[in-house]
């Protein structure tokens, strides 16, 4: 059974039934958002998100008023991203200053099959938001708590084929990539060990989506963020402190993944966790894990998300291959690229899923007007926080890639600060491409954007980074993939959520409708 409980239950109440009455469900949304304000104290990342959001607001680009509910559940997504992708950025430095650019090689040839837990993981909870999202939007508590224990079955399910391929066949998975055999053992050793935690960051990724779909970002931050804090203390203990060198940042990794897992557990079954209060459900344990509805509408919402997903990690191995034969100096640039690059790209962690809960809790109540409007408004929202942020990392370039090696005389510096300008370019389309993914995601109409993600990755950027590898265009064909990938879907996603058709799709996964074939 599940329930609302501890402090934040009184924000939930019950949302009108009567579809036409968007006076009514605007007021109701209104109501629990500013409750939830004033329950938190003032905080700079909050007002720095907030602040971009009211700025668009004066100059007609959105709503105020749902400009403070986005950055509501947007500030603390980024605050998690930010948080573990740091802890990535430093896991390659501390691995790189301890034992050298093959141990960076290394890591980064081992970081696409880590990936896929993220693939697994992130498919499955892709369905669960938005069934989360609808179902606590309409009150449909019972709905909402088995589609949880559905996506703890299917995501544990799906993952652990993964870790037993990482355990057995490390080196030759890693080999696959390169000849360099350095890099290939010490990829090998880390891929071994941070496979046992493949599982435990999907069951993460679906206790961060169940809250966030119930519209508390800010738990989920304090937990994952959190476990970003725990992995990266342990990391400087078991690589300086032990001398365990990439042993010793996979370890890491999978014990911060099991704390997390364990706190968000509790706090599920329990209704709050000790230390950061009530959360906005409770779910019990002990309910049924199987349904078939249920299981079938997240297989058929979140495949497409692990598409999309999986496009991404799969594209980093050939990738991976085209970059290793410029030699071992652009591997490292081009990890170090890509470890910027993610911190660069934490702002779309908050604005699509704060765009997949707020459309899906509008389509929940049939308010399909304010759900294109948020829709709409987040896509803006996201590429001024994007353009911000890039001005700020260009005109840092080469001070951040210093962070990453010994010598700042280094030849791997140049190659990497020009391929970090690139990303800057390349992270504003992603604004794009994530913010219109958003209601795509919500309303289970996630097709479009794995075809968009298949297409840029397979269809433009990698053919562009393979033609510099054998002709004159050398490594700027590696600056112009960087665009590429992500220019390819924002102008998929954009058309699709532009069509309309997605509210449509939307009717069939609601809580009052028979699973369809959407």
């Amino acid at each position: 059974m599940i329930g609302a409980t501890g402090e934040k239950a009184t924000e939930r109440g019950t949302p009108p039934g009567d579809a036409d009455c968007r006076m009514t469900n605007t007021l109701y949304f209104a109501t629990r958002t500013y409750r939830h304000v004033s329950l938190s104290p003032p905080n700079p990342f909050r007002l720095s998100v907030l602040a971009v959001g009211l700025a668009l607001a004066r100059l007609g680009l959105v709503d105020r008023h749902r400009a403070r509910r986005t950055a509501d559940l947007a500030w603390p997504r980024i605050v998690t991203g930010v948080a573990r992708m740091s802890k990535n950025a430093v896991d390659v430095a501390m691995v790189g200053l301890a034992s050298g650019t093959a141990a960076i090689t290394g890591v980064g040839f081992a970081g696409p099959f880590w990936g896929l837990a993220f693939a697994v993981g992130g498919g499955v909870a892709g369905g669960t938001i938005a069934l989360v999202s609808q179902r606590f939007g309409a009150g449909a508590d019972e709905d909402l708590g088995l589609a949880v224990r559905a996506s703890v079955l299917l995501v544990v399910a799906a993952s652990l084929p993964v870790t037993a391929a990482f355990w057995f066949l490390p080196r030759e998975l890693v080999s696959l990539l390169s000849s360099n055999a350095e890099a290939v053992a010490l990829g090998a050793a880390y891929l071994q060990i941070v496979g046992l935690g493949v599982p435990f960051a999907g069951l993460n990724l679906i206790g961060s989506r169940v809250l966030v779909g119930a519209d508390d970002a800010y738990t989920a931050m304090v937990l994952r963020a959190s476990g970003a804090v725990v992995n990266a203390a342990l990391n400087a203990v078991l690589i300086f402190g032990l001398g365990m060198g990439v042993e010793g940042a996979a370890t890491g990794t999978v014990l911060s993944n099991v704390v997390v897992t364990g706190a968000f557990a509790v706090g599920l079954a329990a209704g709050r966790l000790p230390g950061v209060g009530g959360f906005p459900v409770r779910v019990d344990p002990f309910g049924s894990y199987v349904d078939a509805a249920t299981l079938r509408s997240l297989v058929v919402i979140g495949l497409p998300v692990f598409g999309r997903n999986l496009v991404w990690t799969v594209a980093e191995f050939p990738m991976l291959a085209i970059v290793d034969s410029f030699g071992e100096n652009v591997v490292a640039a081009f990890v170090i690229a890509r470890r910027i690059w993610g911190l660069m790209n934490t702002p779309g962690w908050g604005f699509g899923l704060a765009s997949s809960s707020l459309v899906g809790q509008a389509l929940g109540t049939g308010d399909e007007e304010t759900a294109e409007a948020y829709g709409r408004e987040i896509v803006r929202y996201a590429v001024a926080v994007y353009l911000l942020s890039s001005l700020v990392v260009a005109l840092t370039a080469d001070r951040l890639v210093g962070l990453f090696v010994n010598d700042p005389s280094q030849s791997v510096v140049p190659i990497a600060v020009s391929l970090v300008y690139a990303a800057c370019v390349a992270v504003v389309l992603q604004g794009v491409a994530g913010g219109a993914a958003g209601p795509l995601d919500a309303s289970g109409d996630t097709r479009w954007p794995f075809y968009s993600q298949f297409v840029g990755m397979f269809g433009v950027s990698i053919p562009i980074a393979y033609v510099g590898s054998v002709t004159s265009l050398g490594v700027a064909g590696l600056y112009l993939a960087f665009v590429a990938e992500t220019a390819i879907p924002a102008a998929v996603n954009y058309y699709r959520f532009a069509s309309g058709e997605w509210k449509r799709i939307s009717r069939s996964y609601r809580p009052d409708a028979a699973p369809g074939d959407d």
